[in-house]
């Protein structure tokens, strides 16, 4: 550090990550208990420990390949700007960057950030597919979203130098698409093979309620993903950077694609997105509590991609819309295509991060992405040359978001996984409760009481074994 003034900065950004990762930490925490909450008690342990292991795994291949994947691919794709180049020494795990040194006080602050984000892709899945999947398949599968496919598009759209933002424009500057979209994305495609819990469909199109063990662990989980996702917020931005350029020195806080913006302008989108989210939720759900609170995150899931630029009031129209659309495309999904997603997983943040993405290149067409890093690649450009931000852009992003990223690499994951057995539970297991084969009643010392639903799964499940086994099986599984 040359002086005071350049010391000061570099510890104050350095502390400043720090502590976004630390609030972070309540998005899993508030996963975990909104997942736990909507589960059935047979199923409540087995959730938590699928939601938790996941911590664990991403971490180590995170540190030993993630990092390096997003540092290696910035500037590759289908429409090359660059070339696929040896990682800057920040990405390779054996460097002495990646491990406590006085040189670079950034890096493992910055990983950390990053590595948040994976866990929470992951987490995103993990809902949608709960009752019914196996620990060890998810497992699989969270690995793959969360040290590969996701921070390959975050190396492409989520980087001043992303050869998206370059070539395409495209901007989502706080994860509409970049986290939410893709991993919306890959639910669906998991749950497409994994298929309905036992009983969820009957006969004639009729769709069964599942309803949740405890609504208020759920509600009380939501409020922590809000606090934390606006830790995420903090952390998607630099907090001090001279901006200036060749006309003098302009101190700001910028985007996570060096562009100016404040940490005012995102508190006011934060608040008045969240707003609208749970405003249409509550009215487009007639006053259903979950989607109610289900809304809020969506809202804000809608209204990222542009927050950093939004009128606040503007933010909010975005989230009361971005909430219709996930509420009203999940029932349509649901009712059409027999999809099972236990939370609205794919449409909390696939749908509305999808909208998200698209309206904003419409919403902001004609600012600048980001600085340009090679003149006379991008598709379009502002008057003074630099990339800009536009539909067309934004909505092919969108679908590499959700599709080329999110849904076809999921649905084959899960296809392989399941080829091996690694899926899904047996029937009979998901009927007795995926807690049951190991510990039990998360509350062992209150009384279990069958619901109709639940003599009707059982039902269900011992068709499934006779249509499988013969009814020999059938009746050894009677008698267990």
């Amino acid at each position: 550090m040359e002086d005071q003034l350049e010391g000061l900065t570099i510890i104050f950004t350095e502390f400043y990550y720090w502590v976004t990762i630390v609030f972070m930490f309540l998005i899993h925490l508030g996963f975990m208990m909104y997942e736990a909450g909507y589960a059935r008690r047979k199923n409540v342990q087995h959730t938590v420990l699928k939601n938790v292991l996941l911590i664990p795994l991403v971490t180590i291949t995170f540190f030993f390949f993630g990092w390096w994947i997003y540092n290696s691919s910035i500037t590759t794709g289908p429409f090359l700007y660059g070339e696929w180049t040896e990682s800057l020494p920040q990405g390779i795990p054996w460097n002495e960057l990646m491990a406590p040194n006085m040189q670079d006080r950034i890096n493992g602050v910055f990983w950390a950030a990053f590595l948040l984000f994976s866990w929470t892709a992951a987490s995103i899945v993990s809902g949608a597919i709960i009752e019914r999947a196996r620990i060890a398949g998810f497992l699989i599968i969270a690995v793959m979203l969360g040290s590969v496919t996701w921070i390959i598009d975050a190396a492409w759209g989520w980087h001043p130098s992303g050869w998206m933002v370059q070539i395409m424009g495209y901007h989502d500057a706080y994860a509409s698409g970049v986290i939410h979209a893709i991993a919306g994305g890959t639910a669906l495609g998991v749950l497409i093979v994994l298929g309905p819990r036992i009983g969820k469909f009957g006969p004639g199109g009729l769709i069964r309620r599942i309803l949740p063990h405890n609504i208020w662990m759920t509600c009380l989980g939501l409020f922590m993903i809000y606090t934390g996702f606006w830790g995420f917020y903090v952390a998607c931005n630099i907090p001090i950077l001279d901006v200036g350029g060749e006309s003098g020195s302009f101190f700001s806080a910028t985007n996570i694609y060096l562009m100016p913006t404040t940490l005012s302008a995102i508190t006011f989108n934060f608040l008045t997105s969240l707003a609208g989210g749970l405003l249409a939720g509550y009215l487009v759900s007639r006053g259903d509590l979950f989607w109610t609170f289900s809304g809020g995150l969506a809202g804000i899931i809608a209204a990222s991609a542009g927050n950093d630029l939004y009128h606040p009031m503007l933010a909010f129209v975005v989230a009361m819309v971005g909430t219709s659309i996930a509420y009203l495309g999940h029932n349509f999904v649901e009712r059409r295509f027999k999809i099972d997603d236990v939370v609205g997983a794919v449409a909390v943040h696939g749908y509305a991060g999808v909208f998200g993405v698209v309206i904003a290149g419409f919403l902001l067409w004609g600012y600048p992405a980001a600085a340009p890093v090679e003149e006379g690649v991008a598709w379009f450009t502002t008057p003074e040359g630099w990339p800009a931000i536009n539909p067309v852009g934004n909505t092919l992003g969108a679908l590499i978001m959700f599709g080329v990223l999110g849904f076809i690499p999921g649905y084959l994951m899960a296809k392989l996984v399941n080829a091996f057995g690694l899926l899904r539970v047996p029937a009979s297991v998901e009927a007795a409760g995926l807690d049951a084969h190991d510990v039990g009643d998360v509350y062992p010392y209150l009384p279990q009481r069958d619901t109709l639903f639940e003599i009707a799964e059982r039902e269900a499940a011992l068709e499934a074994v006779r249509a499988g086994n013969g009814r020999g099986a059938a009746r050894e599984e009677v008698r267990r």
